[in-house]
């Protein structure tokens, strides 16, 4: 479904990515993990078209991305999750879910009852304004808004960050669902292994700006996490 070959992205003479090559086939759920500052974010939002590339291929179902702005990469079908959640404080639930449906078509612009019934408080709340929402339901409000697109591929950046741990539990339990009977393909970023190992079904190591290591999650041995990891 995403294909990524020999990526390269820099700021000014800071070189970020390294031909980074990637996979994520349909249906999967692949972990892209690595300590901070390795580039994930960055590769991400070259994805999605947020930050422009050196040299690449970026493909998505067979449509070449690298030209493309960020608002047909939604349209195609690619749901964005970002890091920190960048939801709109001063819109209420129902608003902030209606922003995503922007890059649907007119008939199309309907928050669908599944995010409400994944995110059971997000229906209890549409009135709210997303800014007095706790971190963890702001963080459903963020996925809420990416799911309204239906996207065929959902790309989470850190969706455990600052989120308390049965919140956390419920963004996995959500994730699995997604992916294994909805049949969502998903990349997430992710540092903590033992949400890795709930959600994933591959994995992606990145350090310093390139993937040094990849494969079935059982793959994801000890010695990697000591090498690439550990802190």
């Amino acid at each position: 479904m995403l294909r990524v070959r020999t990526l390269n992205q820099s700021y000014g003479q800071s070189r970020t990515l390294w031909d980074v090559d990637l996979d994520v086939e349909t249906g999967a759920c692949v972990s892209l993990i690595g300590r901070n500052g390795v580039g994930k974010t960055t590769l991400l939002k070259c994805l999605m078209g947020l930050l422009p590339i050196d040299s690449g291929e970026m493909v998505f179902d067979g449509t070449e991305l690298g030209s493309e702005g960020a608002a047909l990469r939604a349209r195609l079908g690619i749901g964005y999750v970002p890091q920190g959640r960048m939801i709109f404080p001063l819109l209420t639930v129902a608003e902030n879910l209606e922003v995503g449906l922007g890059a649907l078509s007119r008939d199309r612009r309907t928050v669908p009852e599944l995010v409400y019934e994944l995110f059971p408080v997000l229906a209890d709340m549409r009135t709210r304004r997303g800014g007095d929402l706790s971190g963890g339901q702001q963080q459903q409000l963020a996925i809420g808004r990416a799911l309204v697109l239906d996207p065929r591929l959902l790309i989470l950046d850190e969706p455990t960050e600052g989120i308390q741990p049965n919140i956390v539990t419920q963004i996995g339990d959500v994730i699995v669902r997604l992916n294994q009977e909805l049949r969502m393909t998903v990349l997430v970023v992710e540092q903590k292994l033992a949400f890795v190992r709930q959600v994933a079904t591959r994995f992606f190591v990145m350090t310093k700006g390139a993937i040094v290591a990849g494969g079935p999650l059982d793959d994801l041995t000890e010695d990697l996490i000591r090498e690439h990891l550990s802190v």
